[in-house]
């Protein structure tokens, strides 16, 4: 990807011919509707609902090797990695760019999928059952991943690449606390570093990389007000402040840390601040909430509803692009929790409320 890469650097975006084809792949995505017929499917019923939709290639390939929830998650990761690979194929110049560096995203996942299952001491092929393999990982580097044998040796293997300073500080702290947040926040704080680095402060607004700006903005946004509320619940004596994620416009470090014991202080702040008004429903949610997981979805909702409500602002973007990634990520999130709710033996209105669904 590095030399095709590098060449398409070169060329003039193509905004206009990679909007149209996103447009396209968006409207095949399952609606609500999907899912609340899902929730109520065995999981041979679910494969076979899956046969009749955009994942019959992958079903069928994958068919005769694997079946029920196993075959459902292989197919979700292969027709995933496929999707994005084709945003790579499409897109030219500065488009290229912004889409390739997003995309490391799934380096974070796979890191912090890694590292959760050694954590929890979970058997090797659960953990790689759940790794989306659309970053820029080889597949050399993920398989190595999978075979450590302790997270110091995960740390260890990935000191030459972006996460490789964050993670050895966060490993000392993680030793002291055993609690994983100092590790999945180094990985997310070296992701958006990377996303963010030789951007403009103040791009032109309304500009491509402005938009683009304003996007990562958002989510580095939630990603903290995410991480505050994980540390207030974990009980663990660490302060919000050194795991503050810059790049976002809605928190400093000091304010976060205030807010991060303070729920109806961090849904305030969220309500007043540029995010209010296109939140608002989502916000409602929020104050619904009940536990850290319904917090956890209304807030994937909720930035889910930001990109749409930027895409249709600027329809000529990246952020047709970048939402629909997004939403496409949450189909498969969804149709996973599914299948797993399903095989555990789940009432559908307990399944319901581990989806995202606008």
């Amino acid at each position: 990807m590095s030399s095709q890469g590098t060449a398409k650097r070169g060329r003039s975006s193509n905004y206009e011919y990679v909007i149209a084809r996103v447009r396209s792949r968006r409207a095949s995505l399952f609606d609500d509707d999907d899912y609340r017929k899902l929730v109520r499917m065995g999981t041979g019923e679910i494969a076979r609902f899956m046969e009749e939709t955009e994942y019959e290639s992958e079903m069928n390939a994958l068919g005769s090797r694997y079946s029920g929830v196993d075959l459902v998650e292989y197919a979700l990761n292969r027709n995933l990695a496929k999707h994005f690979d084709d945003l790579l194929r499409w897109s030219e110049g500065a488009l290229y760019d912004y889409i390739a560096r997003y995309l490391r995203k799934f380096d974070v996942w796979n890191v912090k999928t890694v590292i959760r299952g050694l954590y929890a001491d979970s058997d090797a092929t659960e953990v790689e059952d759940d790794l989306i393999r659309a970053g820029e990982f080889s597949e050399r580097r993920i398989d190595q991943l999978l075979n450590a044998g302790s997270i110091e040796e995960v740390v260890e293997q990935l000191d030459d690449t972006i996460f490789g300073d964050s993670l050895a500080e966060a490993y000392e702290v993680y030793e002291e606390s055993n609690v994983l947040v100092p590790l999945e926040n180094a990985v997310d704080r070296a992701f958006y570093e990377m996303m963010l680095d030789g951007l403009p402060d103040n791009p032109e607004i309304d500009s491509p990389t402005g938009l683009y700006v304003e996007f990562l903005e958002a989510e580095v946004d939630f990603r903290n007000l995410r991480n505050a509320l994980r540390l207030a619940r974990s009980g663990a004596d660490i302060d919000p402040s050194e795991y503050y994620i810059e790049g976002g416009k809605l928190f400093d470090e000091q304010s976060l840390a205030q807010l991060a014991s303070n729920f109806d202080g961090l849904v305030a702040a969220v309500r007043e601040s540029t995010y209010g008004d296109d939140l608002d429903q989502a916000l409602g949610a929020l104050e619904d909430a009940e536990n850290l997981i319904e917090f956890e979805r209304a807030l994937d909702a909720a930035l889910l509803e930001y990109a749409d409500r930027l895409s249709n602002r600027y329809p000529l973007s990246v952020c047709p692009v970048l939402s629909y990634i997004l939403a496409k990520e949450r189909e498969v999130d969804n149709i996973r929790a599914i299948a797993r709710g399903r095989e555990a033996g789940l009432e559908p209105d307990e399944i319901e409320q581990e989806l995202v669904i606008l």
